[in-house]
């Protein structure tokens, strides 16, 4: 994966391998790949998440 990867990059290949194994366009030997890729696209979207959230919180609590 990119060390630069945006969440939106990763969000976007998210929905390009769902679509592959929704619509059966990769064949067997590829599967492992692809969902190996999707998890590791997952786990950092989760961080990007819980990354921002925490900033959010920051934010809130210097504002109260």
């Amino acid at each position: 994966m990119e060390d630069k990867m945006t969440y939106a990059q990763a969000t976007k290949r998210l929905e390009e391998i769902v679509d592959k194994v929704e619509h059966s366009e990769q064949d067997i030997d590829a599967l492992a790949d692809l969902l190996k890729e999707a998890k590791e696209l997952i786990a950092f979207c989760r961080e990007r998440l819980y990354k921002v959230d925490q900033s959010v919180k920051e934010i809130l609590e210097d504002e109260a």
